[in-house]
């Protein structure tokens, strides 16, 4: 497993969807960084729509894409400093400890669970959430022989202002879960869609 304990934990406020303020957080890191390199990236940015077929507009549909599916592909102009950090590991294989970029998903986003986790339509949320999978498994195959290992993550349904207090799983749980599914990371799941707990899920 990955010891992700050496990881320098980065936080600079930034618009994912506004590429000036994405360049901006990326001097503002590697000016933090002090010439090392970005070990790991995590997209967690997202908006939620519940729209129905009947209420949805097509303003809602391009915000929400907008966000949850351009934000995290210009999020990846931290490429460069991913990239250095997989070059300075010079080991073999992939990891969190050595490169990653993690795109928080869901399983309402799963094409091929939809008719099992259907409840509400949320068509924005959950069409744009299966076009970040598509992302990620795009990044993943283009990445992999940089080093760089992208991995599309469910953290469950969780007890926040988007999750509800209806929802099952704390945060805490959820990002404990979170952080031990990303210790564990490898060659092999580069391009999966896994859930909080390490489970594999459909895309």
């Amino acid at each position: 497993m990955a010891d992700l304990s050496p990881l320098l934990p980065l936080d600079f406020p930034a618009d994912a969807v506004s590429l000036a303020s994405v360049r901006a957080a990326v001097k503002e890191v590697e000016s933090q960084l002090n010439g090392k390199g970005l070990n790991l990236l995590i997209n967690n940015a997202a908006v939620n729509s519940h729209a129905t077929l009947q209420s949805v507009q097509p303003e809602e549909m391009i915000s929400v894409f907008t966000t949850n599916v351009v934000g995290p592909i210009q999020v990846a102009k931290f490429l460069p400093l991913l990239k250095r950090a997989a070059e300075e590991a010079g080991k073999e294989g992939l990891s969190c400890s050595k490169a990653a970029i993690i795109n928080m998903s869901t399983n309402v986003g799963s094409i091929e669970l939809c008719f099992k986790v259907l409840e509400i339509p949320m068509y924005p949320y959950r069409a744009s959430k299966a076009a970040l999978n598509m992302v990620t498994r795009c990044l993943a195959a283009e990445l992999k022989d940089a080093g760089i290992l992208c991995t599309a993550i469910h953290p469950g349904w969780v007890k926040t202002d988007m999750g509800t207090e209806k929802a099952p799983l704390t945060m805490e749980c959820s990002v404990q879960g979170i952080l031990s599914v990303l210790a564990g990371l490898s060659q092999a799941t580069t391009g999966e869609f896994l859930d909080w707990e390490g489970k594999s899920l459909p895309w």
